[in-house]
């Protein structure tokens, strides 16, 4: 006999507590194999691929594209046995599989589902947030032991659908629309005073009972509206708390760095780096690294719950990087081991990754001191906000050829702008001082190197 067996969403990454549907790889029917991608989720971190923890036939998508849904809740029914070769599970056999190693997918003890990472299913239904243009789901159960006769019940209240201006559609229940289409009530023209702006009942009587107001201008056909979800909500909620915890200080510093774009030309032709991508931003992932050495305080992490300030011995350099989906910064593990080579290297992988959004949720985590690189806009410098867990930023601005004075004269020069944030609980104006005139002065005479 078919036996089912339903996936619960899992804890992809520390603290994971929920995700949304990108996409569906497989439907109703399919056949599905151990560790075949099934679904891609959007987490508050990355895009993340899941595999299938069974063979088996794909009975029912519980979770439609778009709808956001809790760690441990079900997303997939699939039928582990559609031939119906094995024997129906007994009370005392599905008890000893209770009390088993637990493998994915199977009841524990206390009633919890075993998952690829993380805890068993919560009770509560999925959060589904508003679509686009999309009916609500209809629940389907895969399979039933006979047929019962429903229960009488009063029709349900339908409202005619109300088409959407601009991509908007007013939220209200259904009673509500249809309160407001018999009073003659234009919905879009109303204010929800119901929890997140949903129109009530009241809302639609007082436009009623009100005088006639001159007609509102209708913005709809030029405005849309976008859900705050996935990595924009984390980044603006990360940026959110780190302005308003950490005393953030920023200073600024102009640099000629003439000498390092010589340097750059030349190292282009060199045999060892004529198939690397050698940007300014390898030379700043150079120049940061050395001059931790000096200001170990601008790699350190103020711990808060232990009343603490935590030093660390090595660099996980993060690196800001702008994709669809919006700002994320990955890191470079133990930059401070590596060569201009290898970070130039690493620094084009990371990028590419980042750009495919195929950044990994372990890759955005755990990260010491980070830069930023405007300069790719040709924006000159700026004020940036510390990532959360850290103490400093680097803003990298534009190279420009600017004039400059050199022995008396003025001449034209390579300039570029840096700004340093920094955690002022950590680290005092002399050391963010010197830390960022150690990173000018390597980017302005490479050959400074030598001294570190």
């Amino acid at each position: 006999m078919p036996q089912y067996k339903q996936f619960p969403l899992p804890d992809t990454a520390e603290g994971l507590t929920e995700a949304e549907i990108l996409t569906w790889h497989v439907k109703p029917g399919d056949e599905v194999k151990v560790n075949q991608v099934f679904v891609e989720i959007e987490t508050a971190k990355a895009a993340v691929e899941l595999p299938c923890p069974w063979d088996g036939v794909v009975t029912e998508l519980l979770v439609e594209v778009g709808q956001t849904v809790e760690v441990g809740v079900p997303i997939i029914t699939i039928d582990v046995d559609p031939t119906g070769s094995a024997p129906a599970p007994t009370s005392a056999s599905a008890s000893a599989s209770a009390g088993s190693n637990g493998k994915i997918g199977e009841e524990m003890p206390g009633g919890r589902i075993a998952t690829l990472v993380g805890y068993g299913p919560r009770s509560g239904a999925a959060k589904r947030r508003p679509r686009k243009d999309a009916p609500a789901p209809v629940a389907t159960a895969p399979a039933a032991a006979a047929p019962v006769a429903p229960a009488p019940a009063p029709a349900p209240v339908v409202a005619e659908p109300v088409a959407p201006r601009g991509g908007y559609v007013p939220l209200a229940k259904p009673p509500v629309r249809k309160l407001a289409k018999d009073l003659g009530v234009d919905l879009f023209a109303l204010t929800g005073s119901g929890p997140g702006g949903v129109i009530t009942r009241e809302d639609v009587e007082q436009a009623v009972a009100a005088p006639t107001a001159p007609a509102a201008v209708d913005h709809g056909t030029r405005e849309r509206r976008v859900p705050i979800k996935g990595v924009r909500k984390a980044t603006a909620q990360a940026m959110v708390d780190s302005a308003f915890t950490a005393p953030h200080v920023t200073e600024f510093l102009t640099v000629d760095v003439t000498p390092m774009m010589e340097l750059r030309a030349r190292l282009k032709n060199a045999p060892q780096f004529r198939d690397v991508k050698l940007t300014p931003l390898a030379f700043a992932a150079k120049a940061v690294t050395l001059a931790v050495r000096r200001t170990p305080d601008v790699n350190a992490t103020w711990d808060e719950a232990a009343q603490e300030i935590v030093y660390k011995d090595y660099v996980h350099l993060g690196i800001a990087a702008a994709t669809p989906r919006g700002l994320v910064v990955p890191k470079v593990r133990d930059a401070d081991r590596m060569s201009l080579r290898e970070l130039a290297v690493a620094l084009d992988d990371l990028a590419t990754t980042a750009r495919e959004g195929k950044t990994t949720p372990a890759d955005m985590m755990g990260g010491t001191i980070t830069i930023t690189n405007v300069g790719v806009f040709g924006v000159d410098t700026g004020t940036p906000i510390i990532n959360p867990g850290e103490s400093a930023i680097l803003a990298l601005g534009a190279i420009r050829d600017m004039p400059w004075v050199v022995d008396g004269q003025v001449v034209p020069r390579k300039v570029c702008q840096l700004a340093l944030s920094f955690d002022h609980r950590v680290v005092d104006g002399q050391q963010g001082s010197q830390f960022l005139a150690d990173v000018g002065a390597l980017l302005a005479d490479p050959g400074v190197a030598m001294t570190y």
